[in-house]
């Protein structure tokens, strides 16, 4: 049986992968591709890295139950690598942080697949190298969710990164009340990239691949 690596790529931008995944994407015998309705963005991402390889797509809609899919492509995988290949599933930022791959490769732990993960750098990481502030300092606590969170639970945190934010908004009172100042970050070195501070701004903003950061002052 060949062998399958799990690739974080990293939050959008093709510099920004790491050396090792670059050289198992271009020596791998297939890339297996998530995408939702149609559109892979990991593999804009990748493009000029598997040119003309074999490519397989797996639909995972956004924000929807895909417990069925993660089998499907689990057994897809599975038959492929019977035949000796070796294949990459990539997926944006890291393999192992608020990713697809994870319900996948649960799936493909029970078919004993031999699995290697391969870091890549998450969203909620870079964003703060746009921002140019410290993602934390010795000593300092950090709250990461993508989901709404209780406001007892900011009261002993210097920061919160809360993953898609724009619906995640409401936390934006409580970071006020709590001393916070927030950032509201979408499409982190993709097309579309904006920063906002203005909470009018942040408000009207619907994107899906969007970060609300609170920092407390």
């Amino acid at each position: 049986m060949g062998k399958l690596y799990g690739i974080g790529i990293g939050p959008g931008d093709p510099e920004l992968l790491t050396i090792k995944a670059v050289k198992v994407i271009k020596s791998c015998d297939v890339v297996f591709l998530p995408s939702s309705k149609g559109f892979s963005l990991a593999e804009k991402v990748i493009e000029g890295y598997i040119k003309d390889k074999t490519r397989v797509y797996f639909d995972f809609p956004m924000g929807k139950d895909n417990f069925n899919n993660y089998k499907k492509a689990a057994q897809t995988i599975y038959s492929l690598l019977m035949e000796g290949k070796t294949g990459a599933f990539v997926t944006i930022g890291d393999a192992l942080a608020y990713s697809t791959f994870i319900y996948l490769y649960r799936e493909l732990e029970r078919l004993d697949v031999e699995v290697e993960i391969i870091p890549g750098v998450p969203s909620f990481c870079a964003v703060f190298s746009k921002l140019k502030i410290p993602f934390s300092e010795k000593g300092q606590t950090v709250l990461i969710s993508d989901k709404m969170v209780r406001e007892e639970s900011l009261n002993f945190v210097d920061s919160v990164i809360l993953l898609k934010g724009s619906l995640n908004k409401d936390a934006i009172n409580i970071l006020k009340k709590l001393g916070f100042k927030f950032y509201y970050a979408k499409r982190i070195y993709l097309d579309g990239e904006t920063i906002y501070t203005d909470e009018k701004d942040i408000l009207i903003d619907d994107d899906y691949f969007s970060i609300l950061i609170g920092k407390k002052e």
